[in-house]
């Protein structure tokens, strides 16, 4: 078997089609936190250019470095030559965020905008030099001091280029041209039910590193034992073979291990850690110490598998009382979360509700969002945006599918709180499809054979009042994952009293999704749409139902928080939200959230006692 730092590299490669002067980005320095360099978050000069006539001239031909707007040229040093562009005189937009929420102009605008700043650096000899984006959505070509330098597709996942001999002594110019329009082969697709956020949505930062530096590590307890941490780091650089220390002191590791000509090496080590859990989200002091670099970071370790119908957490059985999120700014009438603060605010919404689980939907969010829930004793469940009906016989579809989930588990599989890898939602049945989701299953599974693997199906009725899941992909995730609307999309709130379920797969069921939308304050009978009252009813009937389901370990009611979506259109109720949030978009407390939180208490002192 390949080393997995190797599948990794293919999978990159594979998703980056060779576009003349633009290359893949590197493979992907992991925990950048912790490395040496600066921000370049902040205001940034940007151009609205929906006609991309900075890219392409007027026969649709791609133009040169030195005609296009990576010239980063200024009208006001030569008004004798033509220009039709000027960064300096134009609008601004803040570095990181969405461009939608940032103007009024720019509501509803999808299209290209270029983005650029300026930045003084000084090269240092021993030292290589890397552009990092937390993500950008959702085409990304950069240009550095004229020149194009590589291009990223895909709108929720990191990537870097090395600029280690390109990067200038002085001023630096770096333009940035993001397209967010949405494309039939991406991923995802036309067709989605959560706003297409625009821009440069998370941090932008230059990354330094020793020439030979500690790129990529993965320590974590070894499945299936939790007596054994074991890994593995994968250097970059000239000097590939080093002796490597991983220290865990608390633990009192200290496993020197010795790297290969390519710069790989595994280990395990005996240990006895206190292991992460909602209750106690303990965490260990990590460093990595090769010859030329050290990394530190703060890791947990725990065990997560199935036995039968049962979610097991360090071997102990666990209900995952959970809410879905998306990735939208608290207090705020939209807008992407891109901060700390902001991710905060909306996990300790789901703790306040009773939650020890979330369900980050329906991308990988940014990186300090999954931080900050394992430091708050949040599990999670983390997808790619595979949703709905996507090109499923198309290559580069599914390539690029491939890379967005080897992204994300690359950033994230240090983090103890990460249980389930998912990899599509609401997904039509098909043959092209299941072998589709076969293989980015498969890829998981190799890339990190700790974590369970899951995606979020959809329910069959077997008679009126009878209902199951029939899919062939039930046989191939380790949970019966399912979205399901009794009472809202599938008849009234009534119906829920009237439905049981049944399964004949014996793995434990999840839902993935279920709930109804209200307006916050909008009251009314119980039996009226759109009222906290019918909600509140819905959310009440649908636990009893669940009390009734067969199986179930885990629940993530759709959702937190309202959001913004331009499929729901009903003026003065929905007004491009949807409207299924537990909480409003301005922060209220809708009835059926007390209604969660009543049955989460419920079941939280249920399983103490198991």
């Amino acid at each position: 078997m390949k080393p997995l730092y190797l599948l990794m590299f293919a999978a990159l490669g594979a998703a980056m089609p060779a576009v003349a002067g633009e290359e893949a980005p590197a493979p992907q320095i992991v925990n950048v936190d912790d490395r040496e360099g600066f921000s370049l978050d902040g205001v940034w000069r940007s151009i609205v250019d929906p006609y991309e006539n900075g890219y392409y001239d007027y026969r649709r031909k791609p133009l040169s470095d030195k005609a296009s707007y990576f010239a980063d040229e200024d009208f006001d040093k030569d008004r004798t030559k033509l220009f039709e562009y000027n960064f300096n005189t134009d609008r601004t937009l803040l570095v990181p965020g969405d461009w939608n929420t940032q103007r009024p102009q720019l509501y509803y605008y999808e299209g290209t905008v270029w983005y650029r700043t300026l930045f003084n650096y000084r090269p240092r000899p021993d030292r290589r030099t890397f552009l990092y984006f937390g993500a950008a959505n959702y085409e990304t070509i950069v240009g550095l001091n004229g020149h194009k330098i590589g291009r990223h597709v895909g709108g929720y996942t990191p990537f870097n280029f090395e600029i280690t001999d390109r990067v200038a002594e002085g001023e630096n110019s770096l333009v940035v041209k993001v397209d967010n329009k949405r494309r039939a082969d991406g991923v995802p697709t036309l067709n989605s039910d959560w706003w297409n956020y625009g821009g440069l949505t998370r941090s932008v930062r230059i990354v330094e590193t020793p020439l030979t530096f500690i790129r990529d590590y993965f320590v974590q307890l070894k499945k299936g034992d939790n007596r054994t941490i074991a890994g593995w780091v994968q250097l970059d650089g000239e000097q590939a073979e080093q002796e490597v220390v991983v220290e865990i002191p608390e633990l009192k590791i200290a496993r020197r291990i010795r790297t290969d000509a390519r710069g790989y090496a595994s280990f395990e080590v005996k240990a006895s850690p206190t292991c992460w859990s909602p209750e106690n989200p303990r965490l260990y002091d990590v460093r990595i110490v090769a010859e030329t670099d050290t990394v530190h970071d703060r890791i947990g370790f725990r065990t997560i598998e199935t036995r039968g119908t049962k979610i097991l957490l360090n071997g102990r059985e666990i209900f995952c009382r959970g809410v879905a999120i998306h990735e939208e700014m608290p207090y705020a009438t939209s807008g992407r979360a891109f901060s700390e603060e902001q991710d905060r605010i909306l996990l300790g919404w789901a703790k306040e509700m009773g939650c020890n689980f979330v369900r980050l939907a329906h991308y990988p969010h940014n990186e300090a969002m999954v931080r900050a829930a394992e430091e708050m004793g949040l599990l999670v469940w983390s997808e790619i945006p595979v949703y709905w009906t996507i090109q499923w016989e198309n290559p580069e579809t599914y390539a690029n599918a491939e890379a967005q989930l080897t992204d994300m588990i690359a950033r994230d599989k240090n983090r103890a709180n990460v249980v389930i890898w998912s990899v599509a939602n609401e997904t039509p049945h098909g043959e092209a499809r299941l072998e589709f989701l076969r293989k980015l299953i498969t890829r998981a599974r190799t890339l990190d054979p700790t974590r369970l693997v899951s995606a979020a199906m959809e329910k069959t009725a077997l008679e009126p009042g009878l209902l199951t899941v029939k899919d062939d992909l039930a046989d191939l995730v380790d949970l019966i994952s399912f979205n399901q609307y009794v009472g809202w999309y599938d008849g009234t709130s009534e119906k829920c009293d009237r439905v049981n379920w049944t399964f004949d797969i014996e793995k434990p069921v999840f839902i993935s999704e279920f709930g109804g939308g209200a307006v916050y304050g909008r009251h009314g009978a119980r039996t009226e749409r759109f009222t906290e009252e019918y909600m509140e009813d819905l959310y009440e009937r649908s636990v009893a139902m669940l009390e009734r389901m067969p199986g179930l370990a885990g629940v993530t009611p759709w959702v937190l928080k309202d959001f913004r979506s331009p499929r729901r259109q009903m003026v003065g109720i929905q007004d491009d939200f949807n409207r299924k949030g537990l909480i409003s978009d301005q922060g209220g407390r809708k009835k059926a959230f007390f209604v969660m939180q009543r049955w989460y208490e419920k079941l939280r002192k249920e399983y103490e006692n198991r």
